[in-house]
Order: C-alpha cells, then structure tokens, then sequence
C-alpha cells in the first residue's frame, strides 16, 4: 500500500506560487514531485518492506527479533544488495503510484467541490475520504500488475525470477495472465479505508491546525507529523486485507490454494488466529510507516520548493 508515503496536494501546500503558473505545470509537478517523493521514501524502507511481506505471506510468527533475524540471515546469505531485492519493480509501480494519486486527488477534490457547492473552500468529511478513496483506487487499478511482480520478487530466490520482465513471462506462460490480477478484489477493499482515512485525517489535521493558530499552512515538522498520524491510522484500518492480498498475490509460489478473500481470511485464522495471523507484520508497519511519510513530505517540499525556484528563475518556459 502507497498513500502512506504520500505528500499533501502540491495545490495546498504551496497554493500562491502554483496559482502563478500554468496549470499545465500544477499537474507536472504533482507527477514529478510525487513520483520522486515516492521513489525515495521507498527506497529506504525496502528492507523493512521485503521483511514485511515475508512474513505475511508464511505461517511463522512474526517478532521483532525474528524480522531482524531475518534481514541479517540475508544480508549474511545473498549480500547486502539482497535486501532491496524486487525494489526496482517497487519503483515502477510507487512512481506512477504515487504520481496518479496526487493528481487525481486534486481531480477529485475540485470535481466533488463543484458538484457539492464548495468550490475553492475545504470539503466537508465525507467529500474528504471519498476523494482520497477515489484517488487511491484509480491508482491501484493502474498500476497493480507490478504490484503482484513486486510480491513474487520479494518472496523468492533470484534463480526462479531473473527480472521485472522475466516474472511478467512466467507467470502469463505458467498461470496465465489472469494471475496477473490475483488479490485485485482485496487491494482495492484494503485501498477504498486505507487511502480514504489517510487523506481524510491528514486534511482534517491541518484544517484544525488553521483554526487553532491562524498560520495558513503548518512547518515542514508539524506536516510530517500529521502525515505520519494520517498514515498509521490508514495502515491500521486496511492492514488485514494487505495480509489476504499477499497471501493471493504469492499463492502461486508459496504452494498454497488461495482463491478467494473469504477462503483466504478463514485459512489464516484457522492456522495462525486473528491478531498473529491477519495483523502479522503490523508492529513493523508502524515503524516504517512514520519514516516513509517523513521522508515523502520532506523530499515532496524540496522537490517542489526547487521546481517552484527554477520557474521564477526563467528554466522552463510558462
């Protein structure tokens, strides 16, 4: 799941410099702010995410000693290059990923605006959660095949998947192409709570934050904390559909008979229970999610605050 690393809408954050410039150029720099936040922040926690899907997608208890273990045994095993392994196919899905949500939140935002007669003026809570909704599922949808690549990658050895291209062969040669789309039903089931609640917190943060100290827009600290809030709430809310979805995603290697979200949650249950089974991996999740929010904001903020520069420098033509 990718609205956790995040950065708020180029158009609120920096709202009088953007309006200086073409819109053209509000949507560019939302995909390219986006898409560089997105890549940075995921970069660093790849481990921390590898370990993660690890774990959810085995029947062994989850522990902190046992992640680290984990990331050591293959550090010392494959080397240190091994703990990103499948990272590059995370970073053709969370570029666009991220890239598409910012965008069309701000689509959705305006749209729903328009049509519910608050145009310019902040959406009331629903519009709130339905436009991030709306944002993440049209996200998700577009780029969901790399996601199931990314899982295979992170799950198996470099023998079986040599690349990103190599895993989409195999399995449209070996499973089919439908494969391709397996656990799509629980993504967007995880992705409708989990991206509704973390752009609805996060606005409603800094909405409050406005009343309280009449400063039109929060510091760099203030926004990271809202993020990382906004991003353990989401996570949280969505988090046993991210387990079901994996489990789907990696049934074709792990030698497991998941087929339906239902079939998949009782198995888990039955074998594992509901706290060590459907929440397996959490603890680490509210770890990493606080960091990748933080470094998405703060990456998000130069990027744009340097783009925004460049302009007024006379780089690139309005």
């Amino acid at each position: 799941s990718c609205a956790g690393v995040c950065a708020p809408s180029p158009c609120e954050t920096c709202a009088s410099p953007v309006q200086d410039l073409r819109p053209r150029w509000t949507v560019l720099d939302s995909l390219l702010c986006g898409a560089i936040a997105g890549a940075i922040a995921k970069t660093v926690i790849a481990p921390l995410d590898r370990t993660k899907i690890i774990f959810q997608v085995s029947s062994n208890r989850f522990s902190a000693k046992e992640a680290f273990r984990l990331i050591y045994c293959s550090y010392m095993k494959d080397g240190l290059l091994s703990l990103w392994r499948g990272n590059s196919a995370t970073m053709m899905r969370v570029m666009p990923y991220a890239a598409i949500q910012f965008c069309s939140h701000d689509q959705y935002k305006e749209l729903l605006g328009g049509y519910y007669g608050y145009q310019g003026k902040a959406l009331p809570p629903f519009q709130r959660f339905l436009a991030g909704s709306l944002a993440g599922t049209t996200a998700a949808m577009l780029t969901y095949p790399l996601d199931m690549v990314r899982a295979r990658m992170a799950v198996t050895a470099r023998e079986m998947y040599s690349n990103i291209m190599h895993v989409f062969v195999r399995i449209s040669q070996e499973e089919g192409v439908r494969t391709l789309y397996r656990g799509f039903t629980p993504t967007i089931m995880g992705v409708i709570p989990y991206a509704g609640i973390t752009f609805f917190t996060y606005e409603t943060l800094k909405k409050l934050h406005t009343e309280k100290t009449k400063r039109p827009q929060p510091y760099p600290l203030e926004r990271l904390a809202f993020g990382a809030c906004a991003g353990l709430i989401g996570q949280s809310a969505s988090y046993p559909l991210d387990v079901v979805r994996r489990r789907m995603q990696t049934a074709g290697v792990t030698g497991s008979s998941y087929a339906t979200i239902l079939g998949t949650m009782r198995g888990i249950v039955a074998q594992e229970g509901v706290m060590r089974g459907l929440y397996k991996g959490l603890s680490m999740n509210w770890i990493k999610g606080p960091i990748a929010v933080g470094i998405s904001l703060t990456t998000f903020d130069v990027t744009h605050s340097s783009l925004l520069k460049l302009h007024r420098m006379g780089y690139f033509a309005h």
